[in-house]
């Protein structure tokens, strides 16, 4: 991803509606309703499987690209991006709803042990900045999280593990665990994986939030510090959520022959019929974190 970066928007990480502090405060379990504008980089992405539609999260980082999860796709059509939204099926009047023309996969991801569980998806068409609708910094290179910071997640997904789908974007504050303490609850926790939540539990991801973005306020802009990847159940006491750790800039539009590039094309449904069992258990957050049908 490295390959191909440029200067981020100037605009990016500035969210005007957003009144959230960067210090850990009381939440309700499963996290509270956000209004609308304060997350302007969360993305609402609806896949095309088998009998209807799964749920992924993403975030805006430039005017027209997403970062999301790895897991959630494989060379697929017809994916939706929704940028704007705040409910899952009441007004959205700030919505706007584009193709997907390019997915590229990490050239290192790997689905056993979901390092480097990151995936772009170009935008058919760019989209115009305003309270709504704007980018999210993305983590320089080298960015140290301790643990303890504090940090937001964000998500349409579902409000416990196997439960309803949230009506309303849920926004959640959890600290950042350490990588040490979190590999003694998971083993197999890399460098290029980022940890967040409550020894106690009861805050977390869910099930369609994959993809979606962790953030921590930086001063006077928010960071992407990681995004939603796995997890044992959600909000399980001693087992954070384990997040794809982001470190780069929005990238310019990369070849082919440097990156795994998926044009999307209409297909057949039998072709990639075979792939659906391990899409939908691609990994454990396949269960806690990964794609719901909606």
């Amino acid at each position: 991803f490295k390959s191909f970066l440029f200067s981020p928007p100037a605009v990016c990480g500035t969210a005007p509606l957003n009144s959230r502090k960067a210090v850990t405060e009381s939440r309700i379990v499963g996290g509270q309703d956000a209004a609308a504008g304060q997350w302007p980089w969360q993305a609402m992405l609806q896949i095309p499987v088998a009998g209807g539609t799964a749920l992924c999260g993403g975030s805006l980082i430039n005017s027209q690209w997403i970062l999301s999860a790895a897991h959630c796709f494989k060379s697929t059509s017809n994916v939706v991006v929704s940028l704007g939204r705040i409910t899952e099926q009441g007004s959205n009047p700030h919505q706007v709803s584009l193709s997907v023309s390019k997915i590229i996969v990490h050239p290192n991801y790997d689905s056993r042990t979901n390092n480097n569980d990151l995936t772009l998806l170009k935008l058919a068409s760019p989209v115009t900045f305003n309270d709504y609708i704007s980018p999210v910094c993305l983590a320089a290179a080298g960015s140290d999280f301790p643990g303890g910071t504090s940090s937001w997640v964000t998500g349409f997904g579902t409000l416990s593990s196997g439960g309803p789908l949230a009506s309303t974007l849920q926004e959640v504050n959890i600290p950042i665990v350490s990588n040490t303490q979190c590999n003694s609850a998971y083993g197999g926790i890399t460098n290029q994986m980022i940890c967040a939540g409550l020894t106690t539990g009861g805050l977390d991801s869910c099930q369609g939030d994959s993809g979606g973005p962790l953030v921590i306020k930086n001063s006077t802009r928010w960071v992407q510090a990681g995004v939603v990847s796995f997890g044992e159940g959600c909000a399980k006491p001693n087992f954070p959520g384990v997040y794809a750790r982001e470190e780069a800039e929005p990238p310019s539009d990369p070849t082919p022959a440097d990156l795994h590039v998926h044009t999307l094309k209409s297909r057949d449904a039998a072709a990639w019929l075979p792939w659906l069992p391990s899409f939908w258990f691609c990994c454990s957050r396949c269960d806690p974190h990964g794609t719901v049908q909606l």
